[in-house]
């Protein structure tokens, strides 16, 4: 029924109603999959099934896409591959977010699943609830596309700018939430209410995922107007989106230490973003009908191909991601996010822990903490929370000289204190 609503409520003569519910049926599959057979059981998936699991997704959306290619016509596989790679850097510049959220909840790892699934699962239908929003208005007024434009060049001007975001403040529907509820501040397992004082409570395990669906709605701002700046067709936008977010939960676990490496990766995403406004706004004046631009005419401008929109974004990509790969700085945050990992790793550890198991922890976080003690004082000075660092450090050499009969080893960073001040050279989270 909704493939058949979709597929004549807008004019798109190569996409049948059967199309539609093929595919929306191959995207319903595939998070039931997940849902049923990868997160039922809270665990921490290892590298490799990580490694896999991305491997599969971008395979079947890489499949999918060369279907229409050959289906659907170049042009038409040219704007699927342009709408899923926008959309794909996109969500991988929304993992940044989710590993603060996840941080600042200090959620389990092996429940992290949960909570990443249930706000890509969110962030599918709410884009869906934008897509069909966003063709609506398009069909009826065309200077929508100047609307959307604007939002994507703001939105490029505010990813230049340095995140000052706090990572131990939620947002605002958790703070009003919390405001309105009795909430616990205990994890029960990955249940979403437990008994707490007394009194049935929410865990915050149902808060970070309202923090996660909070900001999928904020995300699906920029997302949306931009895909409709690379196509117009409510299957490539529909498509693109979802198998961009299907694998997101697997890439999550996979490059979460790489991601921190990707120190320009804002930038590169503000230059494509910019990119599409402009394609935007050139888009708009040609189909203007405004009556205060050009007497209501069209305006004569060059329009940018597809071809070379996805020309442009996979260069801008590989610039970024090779210039970040090469800089110093990245390696550095590297270095500093390895590390906090090792640190919560051993502090994870119970009493019981086998002695090999904790000595392999140990021997881990005395090689992450070596490579940050040699780092440059210019680099030390970018870290985000030196004191929280240093503190957790401190905690974890205690526990193990106690575990252990042995004297506490030096564990000094020397980093500086946190600066009081804004600062224009920090970054998201290291």
């Amino acid at each position: 029924m909704l493939g058949h609503l979709l597929a004549h409520g807008i004019p798109m003569p190569t996409t049948t109603p059967l199309v539609w519910e093929a595919t929306i049926a191959l995207i319903i599959g595939l998070l039931a999959f997940d849902w049923f057979f990868h997160v039922r059981k809270a665990h921490a998936p290892s590298l490799r099934e990580a490694t896999v699991w991305s491997a599969l997704y971008v395979g079947i959306a890489l499949l999918f896409g060369v279907a229409v290619w050959v289906l659907g016509g170049p042009r038409m596989g040219a704007e699927y591959f342009s709408g899923y790679i926008t959309e794909k850097a996109l969500s991988i510049d929304n993992v940044f977010v989710f590993l603060v959220i996840m941080s600042s909840f200090k959620v389990p790892r092996e429940d992290q699943q949960k909570v990443l699934l249930f706000g890509i699962t969110f962030a599918l239908i709410a884009r869906t609830v934008f897509i069909l929003l966003g063709a609506a208005l398009i069909e009826r007024f065309s200077w929508v596309f100047y609307l959307f434009g604007l939002v994507l060049l703001v939105t490029a001007g505010h990813l230049l700018v340095p995140d000052d975001h706090d990572p131990d403040k939620p947002n605002i529907v958790v703070r009003i939430v919390r405001r309105l509820f009795h909430a616990s501040p205990h994890y029960d397992g990955d249940k979403l209410f437990t008994t707490w004082q007394g009194r049935r409570a929410l865990t915050p395990m149902l808060l970070v995922m309202l923090a996660i669906g909070g900001t999928d709605i904020l995300f699906a701002f920029d997302s949306i107007p931009a895909i409709f700046g690379l196509t117009q067709n409510v299957f490539i936008v529909f498509t693109a989106t979802a198998f961009s977010l299907l694998g997101l939960r697997q890439l999550y676990f996979l490059v979460g230490g790489l991601l921190e490496r990707l120190v320009y990766l804002s930038l590169g995403l503000a230059v494509i973003l910019a990119f599409i406004g402009v394609k935007l706004v050139l888009h708009a004046l040609h189909e203007n009908n405004l009556p205060f631009i050009n007497d209501g005419e069209p305006v004569p401008v060059i329009e940018i191909e597809t071809g070379v929109s996805l020309v442009v974004i996979v260069a801008i990509l590989l610039l970024t991601v090779v210039a970040s790969l090469s800089s110093p700085k990245g390696k550095a945050k590297v270095a500093v996010s390895a590390l906090r990992t090792r640190v919560a790793d051993y502090l994870s550890l119970g009493r019981d822990a086998p002695p090999v198991l904790r000595r392999s922890a140990f021997e881990g976080m005395v090689a992450a903490q070596a490579r940050v003690q040699a780092l440059e004082p210019r680099f030390k000075a970018l870290v985000q929370r030196p004191d929280a660092l240093q503190n957790d450090l401190d905690r974890a050499h205690r526990a193990h000289a106690a575990a252990t009969g042995t004297a506490p080893a030096t564990g000094r960073l020397g980093l500086p204190p946190a600066a009081t001040g804004d600062d224009d050279d920090r970054d998201r989270a290291d």
